[in-house]
């Protein structure tokens, strides 16, 4: 079982940084994220939102707005670009389709462990940033979620359960990869989770054990495979025109206070992995590890995967690559 250590409070480097802004008017910033508060990425961020009000004495107050309940999760990207919100947070798969580069770490079994995972987002952080830059974007920090898992109806042994089922998607590789295991993709958010298994409109899906335990699946699923396909992250945004009016001592405060977001979220994504695959068995979900014929069909499909993702990523591509071998 993996201990967590949460960076509260802020690390020195940050405590040494607050200096008085009181000369400036206080600014408010509405943030959006899709997760409910029980999810530790919504945990972390009203941590991080406490760490700037408190570092700024108040002259910096981010709102959190949890639960999709201010924007849509498709539509946050768009209103941090257009500056609609000053800041949100993200799945960074969701942007797969405009770049190829956000969808690595949506990749079956490219990184399936927290090493690797690290690895990976050292390798293409930059890359991404480049990309958020020519939107207007600035990236704050990315946690990642645990390794994903299969939820089901029923007892999955191998590839060819899976066909004809109706699988969530909720980024344009987890649609990929439901094709190729002959299911249907059908896009479902967050919050629709459980009306959409009660209702007939999904079969399964690939998640975190954080959202199956948030979305309470023990009421309509009873098997949780453990497959660790792939360890996918989400990012904190803000417009980059919303973070140059910030006078420069508040934007080194949020950017340290990002850092410490960071690290702290990592801690916290390994915790939550042991500690939400543990209520699933609690609540009466058969949770097991794949059979060797199933694990042997996945990664057959990630290796495809990977080998269409590698076409289309270009140089930045390849160099990710390179650093995980």
């Amino acid at each position: 079982m993996i201990k967590m250590k949460l960076f509260r409070p802020l690390s020195v480097a940050l405590a040494t940084a607050i200096l008085t802004t009181s000369s400036y008017a206080a600014t408010k910033w509405d943030m959006p994220t899709p997760y409910g508060d029980g999810v530790h990425h919504t945990k972390n961020v009203k941590m991080f939102a406490q760490d700037i009000k408190e570092a700024t004495g108040g002259d910096l107050n981010i709102v959190v707005h949890s639960g999709a309940s201010l924007i849509k999760h498709p539509e946050i990207h768009k209103a941090v670009r257009t500056g609609q919100v000053p800041a949100g947070e993200m799945f960074m798969g969701l942007l797969g389709n405009a770049n190829p580069l956000f969808k690595a770490d949506n990749i079956p079994f490219l990184a399936s462990d927290f090493a690797s995972a690290k690895t990976l987002w050292k390798a293409s952080r930059a890359a991404i940033e480049k990309s958020l830059e020519k939107e207007g974007i600035k990236l704050l920090y990315a946690v990642p979620w645990p390794p994903q898992g299969l939820y089901t109806k029923k007892e999955i042994n191998k590839v060819e359960d899976l066909k004809g089922l109706k699988m969530r998607s909720y980024s344009p590789t987890l649609s990929r990869l439901s094709v190729l295991l002959g299911a249907a993709p059908t896009t479902v958010q967050t919050p629709e989770i459980p009306q959409a298994f009660s209702t007939g409109i999904i079969d399964a899906m690939i998640t975190s054990p954080s959202t199956g335990v948030s979305s309470q699946s023990w009421d309509y699923i009873t098997n949780y495979t453990d497959t660790k396909a792939w360890i996918p992250k989400n990012m904190v945004i803000v417009n980059a025109k919303a973070f140059k009016r910030l006078d420069p001592k508040t934007q080194k405060i949020v950017e340290l206070a990002a850092q410490a977001a960071e690290a702290r979220g990592w801690d916290m994504a390994m915790a939550e992995t042991d500690a939400k695959t543990a209520v699933l068995a609690e609540k009466g979900i058969k949770v097991s590890e794949p059979t060797l014929t199933l694990q042997k069909g996945l990664k057959a499909i990630g290796k495809t995967m990977g080998d269409e993702w590698s076409k289309t990523a270009g140089d930045d591509g390849a160099a990710i690559l390179k650093a995980l071998q």
